[in-house]
């Protein structure tokens, strides 16, 4: 199975990723798009996940539903807008999206576990530091 990695531009916390998400869903389909199709969005859809970074972690994960047609001939990424909660694992920040292997890839937070318990900021630096 195959990933994709994605900043969450704009978004200091993961509720703020969360919301944001929910609002779109409001409005239709959510999803995201890029200036060109994965080579290998066939490993992806259906199967993988959209993974976001959020001060250098990976955070939270969105599933892929599918790829498609977005306007100017762009390319239409459709992810399921309700977030699911991993745990933390370091990750540089990058402009578009990247592949991620599933080995790599973090696990999802089991219901009632919280990824951290400390105030968001001093997460953040423990991440960047690898401590975390």
């Amino acid at each position: 199975m195959l990933h994709l990695t994605k900043v969450a531009f704009g978004c200091s916390a993961v509720d703020d990723l969360s919301e944001r998400l929910r609002l779109r869903g409001e409005q239709g389909p959510v999803f995201l798009t890029t200036r060109y199709l994965p080579k290998r969005h066939e490993e992806i859809a259906g199967q993988g996940s959209l993974f976001w970074i959020i001060r250098h972690a990976l955070v939270a994960r969105s599933p892929i539903l599918s790829f498609g047609e977005a306007e100017g001939g762009r390319v239409a990424i459709h992810i399921d807008p309700v977030l699911r909660l991993t745990h933390a694992r370091p990750k540089r920040a990058h402009q578009g999206w990247r592949y991620l292997e599933a080995a790599d890839a973090p696990a999802d937070l089991s219901d009632g576990e919280s990824a951290v318990a400390l105030p968001s900021a001093l997460a953040g630096r423990l991440v960047e530091l690898g401590l975390i």
